[in-house]
């Protein structure tokens, strides 16, 4: 099983970034130079807090979420390390008086809710705040529109921070930012600071650049060109209220974190968490460092020589922050974690392939027709989540469900475009349909007239029943189709029929096809000349696809070719693509052990050694959707690049192969049951074939307890 590459590059930069914040804190060069100092603390040094927000970002602002835990974790977990934070700080905040203030409670609510207790910790409260903006106007929004809010929000502002020199001098923005710092001691915080940087990370994830590293770089170093420039130009007219938004740190950021992206290997979990208590202890250790050497007269060196007061600061931080580490990994509560190459069983969807299919399938396609990705059954047991906000990134903007609540689980993970329900909804889910902006098919005159009177506007497509008599009204009924179009509360947004003999060359089944074909398109000549504008049509599915590749349509709905595979190893069609497989079902040897002649294997006693025999136990069975009737060596797998017969009785949870020929086998050796290897492997069409099925079927039934792994 191949293992993604974690994002080194991440781990290793929040480390870089928790010294830079404590160079901000610290201003190294000033004992030398200030402008030199100004150049490391105040520009350099600004890119750390916004990579600390864009990795939250790239991990927790996606479209492709199944839900809102893993916010709601962020944000517990946040306000507990605040929480320990503010109680951390307390002796600190009684020795410098912070307690003595005017207006106590009221500045105590406003720090903790903006500004942090400490001059750090704002920026724990501002993520918390900013996460949850982010990530709902991204929910509710999409991306573009989320963005465009964010960056309005980090306009204004900046006009509080870096060019506040301009605004004070414009009565109504001055009045505007009085306001404002009457709430909040500074504009960087949740609101106004966070949201973009957390944006433009999931927008990053979510859609899957791919810049070179050379090309990040240099739009790297062009916008921080320009940002230096910035900085420099608002230090000179003294225009600075404070100094953390930039007009260019936004394209600098966008650039350096992509640059970032391309250091991939190992993970290096330890990083993350020490940088986490450097930035938080950095500030403690300051406080340590002037008292002792203030106790043992070492100002001079330890803290009026800013280039060792920073290196002390941060050994010594790191130190801290890697022991609590190591304490916090050996002491944190304990949960079950899943270590990739440990599954017994595992489907192995190759991505990689899945996007091979979609540029073969969309060549073959008449021009401006577009792909409607069926995924139906969790995407023909491949993993619903994985495939379609996959396919999502890649552009795709069509899907085909069976039901209403796959349509919902698709918008859940965050799939953007049209959803169509292709089964039967109730008409009490009306409501659903609209909030989810799901499409649901109508293939009967009587449901269309109870749907459009639940008062509630719904996005349909009409099915004709060009021949197949399964659902649909019939091709003949012009006069039903024509009312549909004018129900108030339904918005025809297709029509489509279904092909049911698409798979077959047959001269009977082709003849049949074209006659479904000339039906369905001498309906839409009818309703145009009625003065009908018609809406987008599809015909095709996978097999409508290969076999009649000319029809003109808007979309083709496919299902089985999208997974690389047709339904029948014995199908021939007259498009020949080079369509591969997705989907891998493998397992595990469990357990070897030997038989001697006569003895019987599994239930019912179906299997008898006819020679001393190895056997293997492998732990998976039709409880993971492989087929019983592939029992009594009805069927093989391949261990070793060998196929070897699968003897007795399939159970719930195991099978049994025959490996006395088999050569070296060994337990943990991987088993292949569907899929390729380098000596050619079990398609799924030849499996099905097997046992009497097709590979829709023999797929559909994967997927059910196994997890999914890409590769």
């Amino acid at each position: 099983m191949c293992k993604s590459k974690s994002y080194t590059g991440i781990d290793c930069f929040r480390f870089i970034a928790a010294l830079l914040i404590i160079a901000i804190h610290t201003s190294p060069l000033v004992s030398f130079n200030a402008m030199a100092d100004f150049i490391l603390t105040r520009v350099i040094a600004r890119v750390a807090v916004p990579f600390f927000l864009m990795t939250s970002g790239f991990f927790l602002i996606s479209r492709y979420t199944r839900n809102a835990d893993r916010l709601i974790t962020f944000i517990k977990n946040t306000a507990l390390i605040y929480g320990a934070a503010i109680l951390i700080y307390i002796p600190v905040n009684i020795y410098n008086g912070y307690f003595r203030m005017d207006n106590l409670v009221p500045n105590i609510i406003k720090d903790i809710v903006f500004d942090g207790t400490m001059y750090h910790l704002w920026y724990l409260p501002a993520s918390a705040i900013g996460v949850v903006i982010a990530w709902y106007m991204v929910k509710k929004a999409g991306y573009k529109k989320a963005l465009a809010v964010s960056v309005i929000l980090y306009l204004i502002g900046m006009f509080g921070d870096s060019w506040y020199g301009i605004a004070e001098k414009v009565s109504v923005l001055k009045s505007f930012y009085g306001f404002v710092f009457q709430i909040t001691d500074y504009t960087r915080n949740g609101i106004f600071f966070v949201p973009v940087f957390m944006i433009l990370g999931g927008f990053i994830a979510d859609n899957n650049y791919k810049f070179s590293f050379k090309k990040s770089m240099l739009g790297f170093f062009i916008s921080f060109a320009f940002m230096f420039v910035e900085a420099m130009m608002l230090h000179h007219y003294k225009l600075q209220r404070h100094d953390s938004m930039y007009i260019f740190l936004l394209p600098c950021m966008f650039f350096l974190f992509n640059a970032v992206l391309h250091f991939r290997g190992k993970r290096y979990v330890w990083l993350r968490t020490s940088s986490l208590v450097i930035y938080i202890i950095h500030p403690m250790i300051i406080v340590a460092i002037r008292l002792f050497s203030k106790i043992l007269h070492l100002q001079e060196l330890l803290v009026e020589n800013s280039i060792v007061h920073y290196i002390v600061v941060c050994l010594l931080s790191v130190i801290f922050g890697i022991a609590v580490t190591i304490l916090w990994n050996k002491y944190k509560p304990g949960k079950p974690k899943h270590i990739s190459g440990t599954d017994r069983t595992y489907l192995e969807i190759n991505l990689d392939n899945l996007e091979h299919n979609v540029k073969v399938l969309r060549k073959a396609m008449m021009q401006n027709c577009e792909l409607m990705a069926v995924v139906k059954t969790e995407a023909y047991g491949h993993g619903a989540f994985e495939i379609s906000t996959h396919l999502n990134k890649m552009g795709v903007r069509a899907f085909a469900v069976a039901t209403i609540d796959e349509g919902i689980k698709l918008r859940k993970y965050g799939i953007d475009g049209d959803i169509l329900i292709l089964g039967y909804t109730s008409i009490q889910r009306a409501s659903e349909l609209k909030k989810y902006d799901l499409t649901q098919t109508i293939g009967d005159y009587d449901y269309a007239k109870a749907l459009n009177n639940q008062g509630i506007i719904v996005k349909v497509h009409i099915k004709i029943d060009t021949g197949m008599h399964r659902l649909g009204i019939s091709a003949d009924d012009f006069v039903e189709v024509k009312r549909i179009f004018s129900m108030r509360n339904i918005k025809v947004c297709g029509i489509f029929t279904h092909l049911c003999c698409s798979d077959s060359l047959e001269e009977d089944d082709v003849l049949f096809t074209r006659s479904q074909i000339d039906r369905f398109y001498g309906l839409i000549d009818v309703l145009e000349g009625s003065g009908i504008t018609i809406p987008k049509l599809h015909i095709q599915s996978s097999y409508g696809l290969l076999n009649y590749p000319y029809l003109k349509c808007d979309y083709i709905r496919v299902g089985i070719a999208l997974y690389g595979v047709l339904s029948s190893p014995n199908h021939k069609t007259e498009l020949e693509l080079d369509l591969r497989p997705v989907l891998s079902l493998k397992s595990k040897v469990v357990l070897i052990r030997s038989v001697k002649e006569g003895d019987s294997v599994g239930y019912g006693r179906n299997f008898i050694a006819e020679r001393d025999s190895r056997i293997a136990i492998l732990p998976v069975g039709y409880g993971d959707g492989y087929p019983r009737s592939l029992s009594m060596e009805n069927s093989s797998i391949i261990i070793n690049r060998q196929r070897v017969p699968v003897i007795g009785r399939i159970c719930m949870d195991s099978l049994v192969v025959d490996i006395t020929d088999a050569g070296e086998v060994s337990v943990g050796d991987t088993a292949i049951l569907i899929g390729m290897d380098e000596c050619g492997g079990l398609p799924a069409p030849d499996v099905a074939e097997s046992y009497g099925s097709i590979s829709n079927e023999l797929l559909c039934r994967m997927g059910a307890r196994m997890p999914v792994v890409t590769i």
